[in-house]
């Protein structure tokens, strides 16, 4: 039983990870070297007074995540990182970022506390613009997660490194959902998630180049959009190219079912020469794809995953143009 790996169980059932992507208004990554408990504020060197959040930041959970992130690269003994992303516009390609080096790391509490309030963030010295990715390696949460997770972190170094990029720092992180599609990553400020990557597909989502087609069984979805709308938001990024990483979009579930068994949702986006296009489908769970596998690691209690068909896929603008 304790040699089961649930990423291995995902993987050979062929589960999409679409639709995976947690929608948080919030990301605080807080500089923390591992080991990482489970409970992250139970981690070594944290303060009983960072600990103190620990409920306040389970109540804020639908809108807010906490990640712990390292990289021996550019961690300073008696410095703390404190990095945060914030959604600031309901159009949007991605997130916004305030940045702060710290002299201890109790000063990060009341920058948190204004995220979990929804306060105005003071700004930084330090914002220089950034592409974060961030790998979970939190074995202590799930050991998918150190299994292939520590692999492809020293892989995704190396790429960065070879490529001669600037401005791109990969990081350690904490279990941010979804180890069962381990090695999983987030790209930020796009809160873009992805899932069961190698050199070769992380080199594209790096570079934005290549098949585009690549992504298709490794993107989880954009955390900016409900998740029934980020099945539509994948079938578009497929068809549009690495052009549609430039578009502004904006998504919404105009309706669903009690059980969300079936959603009708809705995409409109913004070239960068200005015309708009909007999309709409229905998101079905389709029972004749639904999947069956052990869900975690050590264990042998079989999980029933869903799987969504689109249907109905229209362009309302050329619907709109044809009348």
């Amino acid at each position: 039983m304790n040699n089961i790996f649930c990423a291995e169980e995902s993987c050979q059932a062929k589960e999409d990870p679409i639709g995976t992507a947690l929608n948080r208004r919030y990301y605080v990554l807080l500089e923390v070297p591992p080991p990482w408990t489970s409970d992250l504020l139970e981690s070594k060197n944290i303060s009983n007074k960072l600990q103190s959040l620990n409920s306040v930041i389970d109540e804020a959970s639908c809108y807010l995540r906490l990640l712990f992130i390292y990289n021996a690269n550019y961690y300073q003994i008696g410095q703390t990182r404190l990095i945060i992303y914030y959604q600031t516009e309901e159009i949007s390609s991605g997130y916004s970022k305030k940045e702060y080096v710290l002299s201890d790391i109790d000063d990060a509490i009341p920058i948190i506390e204004k995220c979990i309030n929804n306060e105005t963030l003071e700004s930084e010295n330090t914002n220089i613009q950034t592409r974060d990715f961030l790998v979970c390696t939190h074995g202590n949460h799930d050991k998918c997660c150190a299994k292939y997770g520590n692999p492809f972190y020293r892989q995704a170094l190396a790429t960065v490194e070879d490529l001669s990029l600037s401005n791109v720092r990969v990081w350690q992180s904490s279990h941010f959902g979804g180890h069962r599609f381990a090695p999983t990553m987030i790209d930020l400020p796009e809160g873009r998630y992805y899932a069961r990557l190698n050199q070769k597909s992380f080199t594209s989502i790096l570079t934005k180049t290549g098949d585009i087609q690549c992504l298709k069984n490794v993107y989880r979805g954009w955390g900016i959009l409900p998740w029934q709308v980020q099945i539509l938001e994948r079938e578009l990024m497929l068809k549009y190219n690495w052009d549609w990483f430039n578009y502004q979009v904006q998504g919404h579930v105009i309706e669903h079912n009690e059980d969300e068994t079936f959603s009708q949702v809705e995409i409109t986006f913004t070239t960068p020469d200005g015309k708009v296009n909007t999309y709409r489908c229905n998101v079905i769970d389709d029972p004749t794809k639904s999947i069956s596998f052990r869900g975690e690691c050590g264990t042998n209690e079989l999980v029933t995953y869903s799987q969504y068909t689109i249907t109905e896929l229209v362009n309302m603008t050329a619907s709109l143009i044809a009348v």
